[in-house]
Order: structure tokens, then C-alpha cells, then sequence
């Protein structure tokens, strides 16, 4: 790397003839020594072995020879094309090796820098600053990771260096110059408006003549001459002037390689000192800007606002003509300014002329010139700050609404487990032909229900519990075909189309089949008078990522499921809003809207995506994007306890239930109870400690609820194993058992049941721990 750092004058091409690397050599003397052993050894097994030996060896060394002669002809080849590909280039390009020695030079590069610089450093001489320590790091980082860029400030302007490693130890270099565009730079020294040019850092770069004159001289750095930490466009800043500090309107615009051009406009205060005047500064400075009469009419625009706001002839437009969105008139506000009612102030406003998705910060300051009152207005593109804003809002609003959802769950699986426990405790006193049987059923029956609804309002705020296998997508949906055929209809077609080789995916086969049953009775339901279904498989490689309605895509194999009608479609104004909870485009009556929500619950907890393009009149198509996942199943062997000498029999045992919810409780109680149980009850995990505290007391399991006041079910459990390490534990929760697995992970020998649970699911649990 000297070529790189410390620049050389040796012509170090001259190392690069065809040399053998050590231990080459080894080979063919080899050869020769075998072949000499079977001219002098004895034997003719022996002769014979060393005369196959020394073939062997030649052969080797003849193979290896015209396999370095091929590389290197095809490395000849490669850096011919290469030469050829960038021979006429408009930018100058550059190979070198990892010495930093030029190779090859384009007809831009010898028109720019000439012939006689051997290296790249050496080629750049004094353009910029320090451009051996800068080639150094790009070289590096091109090494590391292929290619690298960088902008530098050069006396002209600024250039972009790119690097790319093409071969080991072969790198292609390309410079951009540009020149300082608009007033920047020497151009700047012209303008009346003060102005200067910045790094990231402070520190000042550039200052024109205008600025110079008003602040005495040169300063360093901003701070000082700005007394405030962090400028933003369109504020009022206070300058340290030469005659004392000013007030003005701080204007700033993204320059080149990542520099701040920052402009003074003046107010009433800098014209009072006369150091800022508008003159013809006002239509060729780069920064938008408007001047209004306290009226709204325009007075003036400037270049860059007219391009901004795509206006022709600003005469005769209004500011309400320009800019909505602040809820109540602009032409308010604009007067409230002018007249001093309110300071000036920045809003974020919808640019009218431009589209309802176009939004403008529009800074408003008063301003006086000839005794007569003006209002100035700085603008800046605010779009995407808004997208953002809006992205950031509907965020916020999933998350509250997923999180009452998941609350609302919890409770009433709570509810539920009461509900349909009691329920199963009345049916099991009455027999089918006992006229109180059909009513007890339909209680039942209506309480499952409820928990379905439930389970629903968990996938949506992702909080339920998910059983993720390698799945084959194609199988899946060939076993489902025959059931979507069904639910369909006469009316509608169903047509299946799969992409040959679609690799796996992971999710919870039961979930995404409930995902396509929706979608698909969703179209169904779209198509009264009839039509067609079509549910097409596809993989989708992405080079990078994909941005689409607010989520980006991460690069990747994704295995892409389509379900597509020639239905009514939707709306564009509530397509936003389908995936929303309660939400729904049906009559009344006619559904629940938890049915996109839910698959939109399932897709992202399951790590996909899940997008929906529909054109009203037209038909809709859902697109679930579900990354593939070639990793094989590793099975993991459940945790077992200690193997103990006496197995127990249905019904025995001893059983420490903790549940916080008295209905819950009682109904635990008693179904264990009537299996031959004999229970200890606690309301709470203090109770259930102080209960362990007796040492006469045998436990065999611990069934406890995962969410109760004061301390909760894993931590009363981690400090009870501690002196009764045996015992087995089921952990039941409304909740997910998601929100256990990293607990649950470090408790031997437990079990999640999630609520509500049957009579049989609570006795079939516990009876498993206890034979284990």
C-alpha cells in the first residue's frame, strides 16, 4: 500500500513477471527423483511403482501449469473487457492493484491527469486534501466489502470517488467532478445577500462578500457567529454583526458532499442597519421564497419557489390558492403575522396545486420595506417528514388498538373459562334426553364461540399462541382445495396455479389456513352474481429491499401466495383501513370485521407481509409474502422429570392451584376434585409460598395462573422449585403463551394451557405431568 500512503517512484510493474511461488518447484524435482529411482531401484515392482509415481507427479505439475496459464488468459480476457467497458467513459477511470500502481488509464483519465503518474496518489496530487489518506480508507473498505464511495471538497467543486474490487488485487477507480452550482462558491462573492457554505461539523467552508462586510471578517466556525446551537430554515437567528448583533431570517438548503448553504434574509431590523438588501439576490438565491401582502396576494416568488410550486406567473395568486391544511384560514394566519398579532411561525401545509400528498413547511416572518408591512415566506419540501408522520400515527394507533385487544382477551378468557367450565360441570349432572341438556349445549356452544371471537382479537394484536412448522406451500394448499371448493360455491370458480420448486416456508399450518379460508370467502362474498377465484403461488427473489405501503421488504427468497378476485373491489379511500379491527365493507349483520385483521395478525407474527391491491369495479388481489426457510426441523426432545418410583394413577395426586379469578378458581377446583384430585387453593402467589412453607405438605403439580396481583406466576414458581425441585408446574394464561416461551424456557418440567379450557383439556394436562 505505499503506492496509496506515501506515493513511490518505483515502477513496481516490473515485479509482476510470472513467478514460482515457493514450494512450486517441489513438484517437478519430485517427478525427476521418482523417475531416476526407476531407472536405479531392483525390482520390477518396485521400478514399476516409482515410474507410476514420477508419471503421476508430471502429470500433476502439467495440469497445474496450463491451469495457471488458463487463469491467467482469462484474467487477460476479463481486464481487456474491462478496459474496453470504461474506454470512453465521459469520467476518469483508473485500474490499479493493491499497491496503488496504475495499470490502465481511460481517454478521460490521460486527457485529465496525462500520462506520467505511476500512482493513483501521485494522479490526484493536491486536488483535495490529504488524498493519499483518503484513497487508503476507500481502498480498505473496497477490499472488505467490494466497493466503497466517497465525496470530497476539491478546489473546483467537490468530486465522487468510487472504487470496486474487480479481481484479487485488481481495483477500478472512477472520479465525477462537479462544479459549485447556482450562487455557491465564487459565484456567491457577486450576490448582495450574505451567504456561506458549511460542513456537518460548523465549520465554515466558504463566505461571500456580503457576509464578510456584514460580520467584519472570516470567522471559523458558525458558532460564532450564531448564538443559537441548532439553525433550522425559515427561524430567526441573531447574527454577531461587526456593528452589533442583528436579527434575520436564517435560509438553508442541502448542498454538495454533504455541505450547508446558508443564506441571511433580512428583516426589519437588518434593513434598519442597511447591511442586507433584496435586490436582485431575491430571484436567483436558491432557497424558495414568496413575499406576501398582508392581503395574501403574491407579491413576489423567486425562481426556486416558482419551480417548486410549479407556477408560471405567480401574479394574481393568493396564499390560500397555494397552500390548505392548517384548520382554519391561511389568510388568518398570514394577516395575524403581518400585523403582529402572532410571530412568525413554521406549519406544515398541503401545497394545493400539487396533489393532497405534497406538504410544504412554510415559514412566515414579517418583514418592512418603505414603511410598508410584508409577510416572507420560506419554503421547504416537507413530503416526506409527512409520510413519515403518518407512518409513525398509524403505528402508534395498531399498537394501542392491539393492545386493547390483547387486554380485552385476556379478560375475557378469563370470563369464558368460568362460563363454559360451569357449563361442563351442569352437563356432566344431566343426560341428552334431560330437558335442560339443549339449553346447556347451546350455552356452550355460544361460549366457544365467544372464544373463537376472542382468539381473533389475539391474532390480530398478535398475541396468540402459534405452533410454527416447516410448511410446503403447494401441499398445504392441494389438502385445502377440496374445502375451498366447497365453501365456494356453484357460482364462483376456483382456480389454483403453483410455481414449480417454491421453497418452504414456517408458520402454523392450522393459522394460514384459516388466512386463506378468509381471503377466500372474503372474495366469495365479493362475486354475488359469480366469478373467479384464483389462489397463484410464485418466488419472488429480491436483490433489495422493497418499500410498499409504509413497510419495507429486507432483500431475500420469498415464497408469495395470491388470492385474486373479479369482484366489486374496494374503495381507495378504506383500503387503508381493511386491516383495522370492527372494520368492514359488509352489511350489517353480515360480518364481524375481524376476519382481515386477524389474517393480518397471523401474516406479520408468523414474520410475513401482507399487501392488497384492489381496483373498485374491477377485483381485488391479496399478496401474503412468507420468507423461505430451508433450514431443516431440528426436533427438540420435551423436558421430563426425574424418573420417580411409583407411577401414579388417574386421579392421584396432589395439586396446588393458584388463580387469581375466583370463578376460575372454584371451576378448577371442582373439575379436579371430581378426577380424584385432591387440590390446595390459593389466591395468590404470597398464599401459595406460605402454604409451601409446611414441610409435611406434598405437592405433585403447581397450576398456576401467569398474571396476578403482586408477584406473578413464574417468579413465585422459580423461588418454590428452590426447595421442591421435583414438581411438576402448567401455566395457564389469557395471554399467549409467546409471552412465557423465554420464561417458560428456564422452569424444568412445565406446560402451557392456555384459557379457556375444557373439564377434559385441565384434567388430560395435569394428568400428563403426572405421569412423566
Amino acid at each position: 500500500m505505499e503506492g496509496l500512503v506515501a506515493g513511490t517512484d518505483l515502477d513496481v510493474r516490473g515485479f509482476r513477471q510470472v513467478q514460482f511461488a515457493p514450494g512450486v518447484l517441489f513438484v517437478p524435482a519430485s517427478a525427476l527423483a521418482a523417475f531416476v529411482a526407476a531407472a536405479a531401484v531392483p525390482g520390477v515392482e518396485m521400478r514399476l511403482f516409482a515410474l507410476v509415481t514420477g508419471l503421476t507427479l508430471g502429470a500433476v505439475f502439467v495440469l497445474r501449469h496450463f491451469a495457471r496459464l488458463f487463469r491467467n488468459h482469462r484474467a487477460r480476457q476479463a481486464e481487456g473487457q474491462l478496459r474496453a467497458l470504461v474506454a470512453h467513459d465521459a469520467s476518469p477511470c483508473f485500474t490499479t492493484d493493491s499497491m496503488g500502481v496504475v495499470h490502465h488509464r481511460n481517454v478521460a483519465a490521460e486527457t485529465r491527469f496525462g500520462l506520467t503518474a505511476e500512482t493513483l496518489a501521485a494522479a490526484m496530487g493536491d486536488m483535495f486534501a490529504s488524498p493519499r489518506a483518503v484513497l487508503y480508507r476507500l481502498h480498505l473498505r473496497a477490499d472488505t466489502q467490494g466497493w466503497a464511495r466517497e465525496d470530497v471538497v476539491t478546489r473546483r467543486g467537490h468530486m465522487r470517488l468510487s472504487v470496486h474490487r474487480v479481481a484479487e488485487g485488481r481495483f477500478l477507480w472512477r472520479l465525477e467532478e462537479f462544479q459549485d452550482r447556482g450562487p455557491s462558491g465564487r459565484g456567491a462573492d457577486s450576490l448582495t445577500l450574505p451567504m456561506l457554505t458549511a460542513n456537518r461539523q460548523g465549520v465554515i467552508l466558504f463566505v461571500n462578500e456580503a457576509m464578510r462586510r456584514l460580520l467584519g471578517g472570516r470567522p471559523r466556525r458558525l458558532d460564532a457567529i450564531f448564538s443559537a446551537p441548532n439553525l433550522r430554515s425559515g427561524e430567526m437567528v441573531q447574527v454577531a454583526a461587526a456593528e452589533g448583533p442583528i436579527r434575520a431570517v436564517l435560509a438553508e438548503i442541502e448542498g454538495i458532499a454533504d455541505r450547508r448553504e446558508i443564506y441571511l434574509l433580512p428583516t426589519t431590523d437588518t434593513a434598519t442597519h442597511g447591511a442586507v438588501m433584496m435586490g436582485t439576490d431575491y430571484e436567483t438565491v436558491p432557497v424558495p421564497l414568496l413575499n406576501f401582502a398582508p392581503g395574501g396576494h403574491v407579491l413576489q416568488a423567486n425562481r426556486a419557489a416558482r419551480d417548486m410550486l410549479e407556477l408560471a406567473e405567480p401574479s394574481g395568486q393568493m396564499i390560500w390558492d397555494l397552500f390548505e391544511g392548517l384548520g382554519r384560514s391561511v389568510g388568518d394566519w398570514l394577516a395575524d403575522v403581518a400585523a403582529e398579532r402572532t410571530p412568525g411561525s413554521a406549519e406544515v401545509l398541503n401545497a394545493r396545486a400539487l396533489g393532497p400528498e405534497v406538504f410544504m413547511q412554510v415559514t412566515l416572518r414579517r418583514m418592512s420595506e418603505g414603511g410598508r408591512p410584508s409577510v416572507l415566506a420560506v419554503l421547504q419540501d416537507a413530503t416526506t417528514l409527512k409520510r413519515l408522520e403518518a407512518q409513525l400515527s398509524q403505528s402508534q394507533k395498531m399498537q394501542a388498538i392491539g393492545q386493547l385487544a390483547g387486554g380485552v382477551a385476556h379478560d375475557f378468557n378469563n370470563l369464558l373459562t368460568a362460563i363454559s367450565g360451569h357449563c361442563d360441570l351442569l352437563l356432566m349432572r344431566h343426560d341428552s334426553m334431560d330437558g335442560d341438556f339443549a339449553d346447556l349445549d347451546q350455552i356452550r356452544q355460544n361460549a366457544n364461540r365467544a372464544a373463537a371471537l376472542v382468539g381473533q382479537l389475539l391474532a390480530f394484536s398478535r398475541k396468540q399462541t402459534l405452533k410454527p412448522e416447516r410448511l410446503d406451500v403447494q401441499e398445504l394448499l392441494a389438502d385445502l382445495a377440496h374445502l375451498l371448493n366447497r365453501l365456494v360455491g356453484e357460482k364462483v370458480k376456483l382456480r389454483l396455479a403453483h410455481a414449480p420448486e417454491l421453497g418452504p416456508i414456517r408458520a402454523d399450518r392450522r393459522k394460514l389456513e384459516q388466512v386463506v379460508m378468509n381471503l377466500v370467502v372474503n372474495a366469495r362474498d365479493a362475486m354475488a352474481e359469480g366469478g373467479t377465484i384464483r389462489i397463484d403461488t410464485e418466488e419472488v427473489v429480491l436483490r433489495d429491499p422493497m418499500s410498499r405501503d409504509r413497510v419495507t421488504v429486507p432483500a431475500g427468497e420469498y415464497a408469495v401466495i395470491r388470492v385474486s378476485d373479479t369482484g366489486c373491489g374496494i374503495p381507495a379511500d378504506r383500503l387503508e383501513k381493511i386491516f383495522e379491527p370492527f372494520f368492514t365493507t359488509k352489511k350489517l349483520g353480515e360480518g364481524t370485521g375481524l376476519g382481515l385483521a386477524m389474517a393480518y395478525g397471523i401474516v406479520k407474527q408468523s414474520g410475513g407481509y401482507i399487501f392488497v391491491d384492489s381496483v373498485e369495479g374491477e377485483g381485488t388481489v391479496f399478496h401474503l409474502w412468507f420468507p423461505v426457510n430451508d433450514a431443516q426441523e431440528q426436533a427438540t426432545p420435551p423436558t421430563r422429570a426425574k424418573a420417580t418410583e411409583v407411577v401414579l394413577k388417574p386421579g392421584e395426586g396432589v395439586v396446588l392451584l393458584v388463580e387469581d379469578e375466583a370463578p376460575v378458581r372454584a371451576y378448577a377446583s371442582r373439575a379436579l376434585r371430581m378426577r380424584g384430585y385432591t387440590v390446595i387453593e390459593a389466591q395468590n402467589a404470597e398464599e401459595a409460598l406460605t402454604c409451601l412453607q409446611d414441610p409435611n405438605l406434598s405437592v405433585d403439580v403447581f397450576v398456576t395462573d401467569v398474571v396476578m396481583p403482586g408477584m406473578d406466576g413464574p417468579s413465585w414458581v422459580r423461588l418454590a422449585l428452590e426447595e421442591r425441585p421435583d414438581t411438576r408446574v402448567i401455566f395457564v394464561s389469557g395471554y399467549a403463551e409467546d409471552a412465557l416461551t423465554e420464561v417458560q424456557a428456564r422452569i424444568p418440567n412445565s406446560v402451557f394451557l392456555p384459557k379457556p379450557f375444557s373439564l377434559s383439556e385441565l384434567a388430560a394436562t395435569v394428568q400428563g405431568q403426572l405421569v412423566h
